[in-house]
This record gives structure tokens, C-alpha cells and sequence, in this order.
């Protein structure tokens, strides 16, 4: 008896912190992403989650329109995680404690400046930016972003290129699948393994299982990667703009990162701290503001880092530095 009322009084106080005006939009953002609850209890707890997401949108914005913030939010199908499970979940790169930066022969690169800005989605070296659900596989998909820039510019046929591949079968250089991974392993692995498959052959499920590799589906190989220097961001321009695409790793473990939807996103409290991998593919500066250009599997988007405009997919702009970057050449 004791056990029922307690239960209802602790119901009654969760759901007084609901707003009921919100109810049918609830309804729709759970139809419109596929949330299904194991009970009414973890429903109303995820509600809660989300409304409180809501908010912190809502307010950011609005702080946005009187000139506060460069950049605004939007509600994805991210908005029942806490910030917690979403660093937890999905934000799986680590550099490796051995991580061996190799000098970097710049000889080759055109002695001329550099253009003012780049987006190598112009040049067709950029494939369809994919979500990686419910899987910290944000290295692997980083890592294969790089791998098809280099397939565009050496062979002029962009292949889309097997992330999953990278999750099965780079473990035993010290990947974790969906528990997290690095670009610079999944590099090695390829070069160790003569090759990757193509998306097509062995396509993402957002889970870690046997690896699969068939060399009747090999679509490209890795014979050399560099890793530049850490931070150093006049030299990762340069490669950009000489090499191509670059697989990097960023700090976005703070919250709003995950519902970024246009602008500049800047955040004073990035860090050298990386935990999400992306992919540079441009840079440019946008009033005043220089930035480069990324795309981030966490929600399928393209990103503008210290800067930029939104596309569709999403590009993400910010300001956090780009600490860690490595690619294949």
C-alpha cells in the first residue's frame, strides 16, 4: 500500500514539471523519429529530457536574435538524449597514446597563397554525409570521408566508401566499434588489409559484428597516411587546400553542439579535449570570422567549425579549434 502511494506521488511530481501545451508536439517528434518506450514511466522520463532540450533551444535562439550567439539550434532526433548519453553513446574518437606524427614533405604543394576560401563539395570529392545512429562510429565515417577524397583525386570516380567495414574488421588495432575507435588505426588497417570495400558491398548498420570484408567488393586502398601536427591550423589549411578532405577530431562534448543548425558556432569552453571525429572539407571566413568547414556524422550534417553557412545537409560552422588531424595520401 505504502509502495502504490509513494509510486503515485512520485508520478504526480514528474508530471507537474510537464507542459501540457506541448503534448501534440511530443506525438509528432516521436512519430517523426520512430520513439517507441518500453512504458509509460520512461516515456514521461524522456519527455522530460526533450522538453528541457526544447527549452535550452528555444532560449539560445532567441538570445541569437538579440545578437548573443553566432549560430541557432533546432530539435533532431537527438532531443530525448541527455548530455551524458550523448557523449557516452556517440561521441567515440580517442587519439591514440602513441600517436606518431610524421614530418609532412610540403614540397609538392603549390608554392602560391592560398585561396581566400575552399569547399572541396565543389569539386565533387565529397560523398553524401551519412548518420552514424546510435554508434560511436564518427572515426570510421571520418576516416572513409578521407580515403574517398583521395579516390576522387587520383582515379576522378568519387566511390562511397565502407564505414562499416572499418567497425568490424579494425579491432585488433585497437578500434572498438561502436565503443569508439581512431582514424589513424582505421588508416593502418587499411593499408594492412590492401584495401576497403565499397558502402554499397557492405553497407552501415549502426552496430559492431564479424568483419566481412570480400576483396571482390575492394573499392580503394591506403598506402601512406601522415598525421599533422596537433593544432596547428595554418598548416592544416595548407593541407586542405593541397591534399584534400582531412579526417579531425573536435571537442564537442557540450550540449548544444548536438543541435547546431546554422551559423558560426563558437563556444568559449572547447577544448584540446577531442572526443567526435569529422571531416574537413573547406574553409572560408564569414564576417570577419574564419572557419572551417566539416561534416559531422552525428546527425548526418555538414558543420561550419569558427565559422560558416548551413547547406543541406547540414555543414557545421565553429570556432572550437581543430586539434587532432590526420590523412591518407
Amino acid at each position: 500500500m505504502f509502495g502504490s502511494v509513494l509510486l503515485t506521488a512520485l508520478w504526480g511530481l514528474a508530471t507537474a514539471f510537464i507542459d501540457s501545451g506541448l503534448d501534440q508536439h511530443w506525438l509528432l517528434w516521436k512519430k517523426l523519429h520512430s520513439r517507441v518506450y518500453s512504458d509509460e514511466i520512461e516515456d514521461l522520463g524522456r519527455r522530460r529530457i526533450w522538453q528541457d532540450n526544447l527549452e535550452m533551444i528555444n532560449v539560445h535562439n532567441l538570445e541569437r536574435s538579440l545578437g548573443l550567439h553566432s549560430y541557432s539550434l533546432a530539435m533532431n532526433h537527438l532531443g530525448d538524449m541527455t548530455a551524458d548519453e550523448l557523449r557516452d553513446t556517440l561521441m567515440g574518437t580517442f587519439v591514440p597514446s602513441d600517436q606518431h606524427r610524421s614530418p609532412i614533405n610540403t614540397s609538392t604543394w603549390v608554392a602560391k597563397p592560398l585561396q581566400a576560401s575552399l569547399d572541396w563539395r565543389d569539386f565533387g570529392m565529397v560523398s553524401e554525409v551519412k548518420s552514424q545512429g546510435s554508434c560511436g562510429a564518427c572515426w570510421a565515417f571520418s576516416a572513409v570521408g578521407a580515403l574517398e577524397g583521395q579516390l576522387k583525386k587520383t582515379t576522378g570516380v568519387l566511390v562511397p566508401l565502407s564505414p562499416q567495414n572499418l567497425l568490424d574488421c579494425s579491432t585488433m588495432l585497437g578500434n572498438h566499434g561502436c565503443d569508439g575507435g581512431s582514424m589513424s588505426a582505421a588508416f593502418q588497417y587499411v593499408m594492412l588489409n590492401g584495401g576497403i570495400d565499397a558502402d554499397a558491398a557492405y553497407p552501415y548498420t549502426a552496430e559492431s559484428g564479424p568483419c566481412r570484408y570480400s576483396n571482390k567488393s575492394r573499392a580503394a586502398n591506403c598506402t601512406s597516411y601522415r598525421s599533422l601536427l596537433a593544432g596547428d591550423e595554418d598548416l592544416l589549411k595548407a593541407a586542405v587546400a593541397n591534399v584534400g578532405p582531412i579526417a579531425v577530431a573536435i571537442d564537442s562534448k557540450h550540449h548544444k553542439f548536438a543541435f547546431y543548425k546554422h551559423g558560426v558556432y563558437m563556444d568559449a569552453k572547447c577544448t584540446s579535449h577531442v572526443n567526435h571525429a569529422v571531416l574537413v572539407v573547406g574553409y572560408g571566413t564569414e564576417e570577419g570570422q574564419d572557419y572551417w568547414l566539416l561534416g559531422s556524422s552525428l546527425r548526418g550534417q555538414r558543420i561550419h567549425q569558427d565559422g560558416a553557412q548551413q547547406t543541406q545537409p547540414l555543414w557545421h560552422h565553429a570556432p572550437c579549434r581543430v586539434p587532432h588531424h590526420v590523412t591518407c595520401v
